[in-house]
């Protein structure tokens, strides 16, 4: 049994550790140019904060970070500059009433820390972070409220 836990931290650790080599943060003028573009466009009314390019699924993508009006922004930007998603931070307060509803249902006993849209093409979500007993989870919903995995 110990050899069994032992063998599951090992390979977690393997896990994490190969998805953060895939992440590197770098500068604007290695981006290429048509990302180069799309990051100028995205920042003209935000700070950037950071870019970094990682590999998922064998795809190149870029992810843009920048603070609008002191709120997080963050973009994934395929090589081609097409914006692949927005995700922002948001009150909940702004968010649809039936989303809200549902995350102050599953947060119950806990403190929503963080609220934000996930906007992927046409379709939006909402997730929000959780601390409960010290422990931070997540929750996505749709606009509807129903779950998102």
């Amino acid at each position: 049994m110990k050899t069994l836990i032992a063998a599951a931290i090992a390979l977690g650790a393997l896990v994490t550790g190969t998805a953060l080599a895939a992440q590197k943060k770098i500068k604007m003028q290695d981006l290429p140019p048509t990302v180069q573009q799309t990051v100028k466009e995205q920042t003209k009314n935000a700070t950037l904060v950071g870019l970094m390019k990682e590999v998922e699924n064998g795809k190149t993508v870029f992810e843009l970070e920048t603070k609008v009006n002191g709120r997080g922004r963050d973009l994934m930007i395929e090589e081609s500059g097409a914006v692949l998603s927005v995700e922002e931070e948001v009150t909940l307060d702004s968010i649809p009433a039936a989303a809200r509803a549902a995350i102050e249902k599953q947060a119950a006993g806990g403190k929503i820390t963080k609220v934000e849209t996930l906007t992927k093409g046409k379709t939006v979500t909402y997730e929000a972070a959780v601390v409960r007993k010290g422990k931070t989870s997540e929750i996505a919903v749709a606009a509807d409220g129903s779950a998102v995995k």
